[in-house]
């Protein structure tokens, strides 16, 4: 039952948890706002005061004492992307078990709006930034620059990053897909793609190691975002339509594979005998599909451990030894092609 002191209709202080705690006031702070210099049992005891009392903290004056927020903002394109959550589940994960609290904006694929939303967030003082991409405008990277605020970009790469950066080389996908192909001997592939930069770079990159081995894609349908995967089906009629000669099909993301799959086997298709279909992220549903999607993995769970890790080193004062890393990715050859 929580203690509340009768006589007041007032919010318990930090006071009131440090007398039911029997500790002092500096010490219930210290506990709040540095509990790694607390000992475990009496952080405990702080946590089961404030348990009793319904004490609130005040965030505000904890981070003027201390001058951290204890807040990392992370800023992602979409929610309704599940390239995305498994990134971002991660990244919350890693900076909760630090004491750390993540705060999660959406702001589509407009560099201005990514730019308002950066800005409005500085506001609140957080004490680190995950940015999705590399592509940002110069307003933003002014600002960011302005604010010392450490900052780590995601799911890209590039040799100069605005501070830290944990990706992969888009280019470098499409290449490797482009070998994928060749190796297997499609000669008339087809693509379903949205046009999100990170997509394009991928399928820049694929159509220049095609182009290298006197191939071309057929036919190139673009997709709306988000990739949906009634989308997928409906662009996959519309290629086969025009363009039935075409062996592989080859999309900017698993779900968009899986409505193509979807569309194929309403006609009849074999696959992958007669068409065979590749998507990329390797989705949680890509290997249990049937037939199995072949794929790019990348790991995203990881990708968000490590970005943490790197805003956390720096926040503790710690040399980040690797401000750049690149974490690859994987073909994984299934039953679609």
């Amino acid at each position: 039952m929580k203690q509340r002191n009768p006589e007041r209709n007032t919010a318990p202080t930090l006071e009131d948890v440090a007398r039911v705690a029997g500790i002092s006031p500096m010490t219930v702070s210290r506990a709040l706002n540095s509990p790694q210099q607390v000992r475990p049992a009496t952080v405990a005891k702080v946590k089961a005061a404030i348990s009793a009392t319904g004490y609130i903290p005040n965030a505000q004056a904890g981070s003027l004492a201390s001058n951290r927020s204890r807040l990392i903002a992370v800023v992602v394109p979409q929610i309704n992307n599940n390239m995305f959550v498994d990134t971002i589940q991660s990244l919350n994960d890693t900076l909760s078990a630090r004491g750390y609290h993540m705060l999660l904006c959406v702001t589509g694929y407009e560099a201005e709006t990514e730019a308002e939303t950066v800005s409005t967030l500085l506001s609140r003082r957080p004490d680190g930034i995950v940015l999705t991409g590399i592509h940002h405008s110069t307003q933003l990277k002014k600002v960011l620059l302005q604010a010392s605020v450490p900052v780590v970009e995601i799911w890209d790469m590039t040799p100069t990053p605005i501070d830290m950066l944990v990706g992969f080389s888009h280019e470098k996908i499409g290449a490797s897909v482009a070998e994928y192909l060749a190796e297997r001997g499609y000669q008339k592939p087809g693509l379903i793609w949205t046009d999100d930069r990170r997509a394009l770079q991928r399928k820049q990159g694929l159509v220049d190691a095609l182009a290298r081995r006197n191939l071309a894609p057929c036919a190139d349908v673009p997709v709306a975002l988000p990739a949906l995967m009634a989308r997928g089906r409906e662009a996959t009629v519309q290629l086969l339509d025009s363009h039935p000669e075409v062996d592989v099909l080859v999309c900017s993301s698993d779900t968009l594979a899986q409505g193509a799959l979807m569309a194929a086997q309403a006609r009849g298709l074999n696959i992958p005998q007669q068409l065979a279909v590749i998507g990329f992220g390797d989705l949680d549903f890509a290997a249990a599909n049937f037939p199995s999607i072949s794929t790019v993995r990348i790991d995203r769970q990881r990708m968000g451990e490590l970005a943490a890790d790197q805003l956390l080193k720096r926040l503790q004062n710690q040399v980040v030894d690797n401000p750049i890393i690149d974490m690859g990715f994987t073909m994984v050859p299934r039953d679609s092609g």
